[in-house]
């Protein structure tokens, strides 16, 4: 069964973004950036809440910007043709490759598992993950935690009031003190 993987971007007191929806503070350096490369090579289909979507619309035109550099142009390369799955109740319409979902995650994730397909069902966007994990759908946590305190703003787990036990799978340490750690859901 395909697993599913909340991975995003995280400051180090626990937020995806700032309390001013800032997040400067998570441009990658080259080698966190090859690293994100690596990742996304693995997913299959990429769901989407609404903010995350219009934040990556950058990567489905990116190709065509002379001034990117090669790791660019490859991350663009992956990322363009790579199903995704948007969730919203305001967008009428997304471009690329890309759907509005039909129902919520539950249904859609049920869905993707039940169809024939390579890769993981990676999910984006703090909302859309407490939504999947509030239905205990999420398999895998992976976070790279930045060197930054930013006092407030969206967080990255679900505010809810369950305990989620996690087994530790892997951890890294960049040279710009950004750390991955990687969790995989116990059952």
């Amino acid at each position: 069964m395909r697993s599913v993987t909340y991975s995003m971007n995280v400051s180090l007191d626990g937020y995806i973004v700032g309390p001013d929806g800032g997040f400067d503070w998570t441009a990658p350096d080259e080698e966190v950036f090859r690293f994100w490369i690596d990742e996304i090579r693995e997913v299959g289909v990429h769901l989407l809440g609404r903010r995350l979507y219009e934040t990556m619309l950058y990567w489905e035109t990116a190709d065509q910007d002379p001034s990117l550099d090669d790791s660019m142009l490859e991350w663009a390369a992956l990322w363009k043709p790579l199903p995704k799955v948007v969730f919203s109740t305001t967008l009428s319409a997304v471009q690329g490759h890309a759907r509005l979902a039909s129902g919520g995650p539950a249904e859609e994730i049920e869905r993707l598992r039940a169809e024939p397909g390579e890769g993981d069902i990676a999910i984006g966007g703090a909302t859309l993950a407490a939504e999947a994990a509030a239905s205990d759908l999420i398999d895998e946590y992976r976070a790279l935690v930045y060197p930054v305190l930013v006092g407030g703003g969206i967080p990255f787990f679900p505010q809810h009031e369950r305990r989620v036990d996690l087994e530790l799978v892997e951890t890294r340490t960049f040279g710009s003190g950004v750390v991955y750690l990687r969790h995989r859901v116990a059952h």
